[in-house]
């Protein structure tokens, strides 16, 4: 016998568990089913510098999201680094634009948070409401009944519901078993990504450079006892990311901190690298009856801007909106007419985003000495254009612009469908 429920997330991560608090105050009944257990707590990797190589750069709207959730006040204030300032440039140029929070009159950018410092908040709320928890379970079937979806586990437990929402991240099992068709393609690039301690303080600064070799972050993290962190993304071509994964923590160490101009002074200690190969992918759709893709499922993106984790809260704000406003309305939810009104909000928003990354990063990876000129008195214009510049940081930010409920200021909520 199947247990029913009348929604179930695959997937617990930070959109499949912000999806379910979200949605925790409603009559639905709500599980959350990950491979990993979620009756522990979590902690990130083992490390000198004691942060987790995987971090993420959460913007304003974001963090509104968590705060009404009642999530942002679980991550202690000491693993949250704010930053107020970025500060990005072309190596081969004179090209830099600086951002900064003053000139908006916000307080700050955005924040740089350990993923599993998310995620323990995440369950840690979600322990606290009617959602049930199902850590240590794997899907292997996906069979579509009369009314629902029928899901199969390692192991033989089955588990029934009307709506069932993939939030297993981008190389989602659900999504392959129900067929969902993808345009992918490799960046043909990797990720070179770990923590590491530099001699002078990072300014509350996000650094960005673009070098030929492919773009380099610095994203600042919180000061322990006096030393200072950032952790480091640098995406290369296969190739070149072999050749800095090979170096000794000294010889990295010290083209790393080349590489950003010493704008933080020398780099003093790196903790173990760690390389990602980065591949984009897009859903054709987002929807079919009683099945949804969200977060990485439905789209991922170079993490050029880090906008990735943003995109996917967005995803479930927006599913939130939609199903409420259904519930409201007496609506089915699983129903394809309900579930389209979601993929319409989130579609053209989420591929704006990832073309403009795109765009980006062939700029900057070409070699032409046109396209360099251009690049580079396109950023010196920009820099002088505090209107435009306003306008770009704050879409960025998740300030302007159509927003869910939960991702807008106090004072704008107001439900509008």
């Amino acid at each position: 016998m199947a247990q029913q429920y009348d929604l179930i997330i695959v997937g617990a991560g930070m959109v499949g568990a912000t999806l379910a608090a979200a949605l925790a105050d409603t009559s639905l009944r709500i599980a959350v089913l990950d491979a990993v257990a979620l009756d522990q707590s979590l902690s990130g990797q083992s490390t000198a510098s004691g942060y987790d190589p995987r971090v993420s750069a959460l913007s304003a709207a974001s963090e509104r999201i968590f705060t009404q959730l009642g999530v942002w006040s679980l991550i202690p204030a000491e693993a949250r680094c704010a930053y107020r300032h970025m500060h990005v440039w072309d190596a081969e140029g004179t090209g830099e634009i600086h951002f900064d929070a003053h000139s908006l009159d916000e307080p700050r950018l955005g924040h740089i948070v350990e993923n599993h410092r998310i995620q323990q908040a995440l369950l840690d709320t979600l322990r606290t409401t009617r959602v049930t928890l199902l850590g240590g379970r794997q899907v292997e079937a996906l069979v579509r009944e009369e009314d629902g979806w029928r899901l199969g586990l390692v192991g033989g437990e089955r588990l029934y519901a009307p709506l069932i929402v993939a939030a297993d991240g981008g190389k989602s099992k659900l999504r392959e078993l129900a067929g969902f068709a993808m345009r992918e393609w490799d960046y043909l690039h990797s990720a070179v990504v770990t923590t590491v301690q530099v001699s002078q303080p990072h300014q509350d600064t996000a650094w960005q450079r673009f070098l030929p070799s492919g773009p380099l972050a610095f994203l600042p993290l919180p000061d322990v006892e006096g030393r200072h962190y950032c952790s480091i993304v640098w995406s290369l071509v296969p190739d070149q990311a072999q050749r800095v994964m090979a170096l000794t923590d000294d010889a990295f160490a010290a083209e790393i901190a080349e590489a950003i101009e010493q704008r933080m002074g020398q780099v003093l200690a790196v903790d173990p690298r760690h390389c990602i190969a980065l591949r984009q992918r897009h859903a054709k759709d987002y929807v079919m009856n009683g099945l949804v893709l969200v977060g990485d499922a439905a789209h991922s993106i170079h993490p050029l801007a880090g906008q990735g984790v943003n995109l996917g809260l967005l995803d479930a704000a927006e599913l939130t909106d939609v199903l409420k406003a259904a519930l409201g309305r007496g609506e089915r939810l699983s129903d394809l007419a309900v579930l389209q009104r979601y993929e319409r909000r989130r579609m053209g928003a989420n591929l704006g985003v990832m073309a403009a990354m795109e765009g980006f990063e062939r700029l900057f990876d070409a070699d032409a000495l046109s396209l360099r000129w251009l690049r580079n008195a396109g950023m010196q214009w920009l820099d002088q254009q505090g209107t435009l510049k306003s306008i770009i940081i704050r879409r960025a930010m998740g300030l302007t612009g159509r927003l869910p409920m939960l991702a807008r200021h106090a004072e704008e909520q107001v439900h509008t469908e």
